[in-house]
């Protein structure tokens, strides 16, 4: 399984705003979309952002699947790119 040990909180943040547009992130790395250090990367910026608490309580509320992240998500761009085309 691929986690964040040292980040659970932002890895289940941005594992989570992916999940809302449709992403899995662990399979878009396991099929080449995504490559490790790209998701530590991601995992990274969600880490140092200090939105957590407004992606918490959007998570919370937001139904799934959503067309879009946002505009606050750090990683709106990168996650949205991974979109699958309907």
């Amino acid at each position: 399984m691929i986690g964040y040990v040292d980040a659970p909180r932002a890895w289940w943040l941005t594992h989570g705003m992916a999940r809302t547009v449709g992403v899995n992130l662990p399979r878009a790395v396991i099929e080449g979309w995504l490559t490790r250090a790209e998701l530590a990367g991601l995992v990274d910026r969600c880490q140092t952002c200090g939105k957590a608490a407004d992606c918490t309580s959007w998570l919370a509320v937001s139904p799934v699947p959503q067309e879009g992240l946002p505009t606050f998500c750090c990683n709106k761009a990168e996650i949205e790119a991974l979109t699958p085309e309907p």
